[in-house]
């Protein structure tokens, strides 16, 4: 599979799983973020975009 261009590298497709929806995000915004595998997070609406956070208790 050919590597994305530079400008592509964070365009990402909706994938059907089950019932719901998901996205892939990029593993670079991941560790920046230090989020790991099974971490709750939040995801709320603000007009026209998502907001996805880390969960607060």
């Amino acid at each position: 599979m050919p590597r994305r261009r530079l400008e592509d590298k964070n365009t990402r497709k909706l994938i059907r799983l089950g019932k719901s929806i998901g996205v892939t995000l990029p593993i670079d915004f991941i560790r920046k973020l230090k989020w790991r595998k099974g971490q709750k997070i939040t995801v709320r609406l603000s007009g026209k975009k998502l907001i996805i956070e880390d969960w607060k208790k």
